[in-house]
């Protein structure tokens, strides 16, 4: 069985297989950048393992539910989780209300326009920079902005993060002994995934 706990504001990404995911990595790698490695981004809102943890995501609405449900078999897409390791309990607390919060609110595709657009103009920060409106979250901009209301950021301003933003960030700190700790390598939900 997968060896992975999961605990509150841990950070899951996801790679998927389907023509979307694959569309979202391509229009979110830049120019020169190496191939993008995920394409979506949640939060565990509950901990437990990755049978029993509850995540909040940015779908066709921001929804609560277990990581399995979406993630289980017969799905294959790949699934990492990596902990933030220089949050408070407090601040771990206000991430998760935050991302609790936006519970119900229909999915932001205006502002994945704004990332297609900006990617058009080769990753210039333009179009991203108008989408303000909190009411219609994406998953990348649920997840920065939940860790934006602690002060913290994932290297670019919460408008623009990308899951491959994310993911560029979380990795390059867990290479360097910062501040994330990688729980879960980027591999299926299965009965025997390893944990990293």
């Amino acid at each position: 069985m997968d060896g992975a706990i999961l605990r509150p504001g841990d950070i899951f990404l996801t790679r998927g297989t389907a023509w979307i995911s694959r569309a979202i990595r391509f229009f979110s790698k830049s120019f020169g950048e190496p191939r993008t490695e995920v394409n979506h981004v949640g939060l565990v809102v509950e901990g437990g393992d990755v049978w029993e943890a509850v995540v909040v995501e940015a779908l066709s609405k921001v929804g609560r539910h277990r990581l399995r449900e979406r993630y289980g078999p017969p799905v294959t897409d790949h699934v990492a989780v990596f902990r933030p390791l220089n949050l408070t309990p407090e601040q771990i607390d206000e991430v998760v209300a935050y991302a609790l919060k936006q519970v119900g609110r229909n999915y932001g595709y205006p502002k994945i326009i704004a990332h297609l657009l900006d990617w058009c103009l080769m990753g210039a920060y333009v179009f991203r920079r108008l989408t303000v409106d909190e009411n219609y979250p994406i998953c990348s901009w649920l997840v920065a902005h939940a860790f934006s209301k602690i002060g913290k950021n994932f290297g670019v301003d919460q408008r623009a993060a990308s899951p491959d933003d994310i993911w560029d960030f979380v990795t390059n700190e867990n290479r360097l002994g910062g501040y994330y700790e990688q729980i879960r390598e980027l591999a299926p939900l299965t009965k025997d995934a390893p944990s990293a």
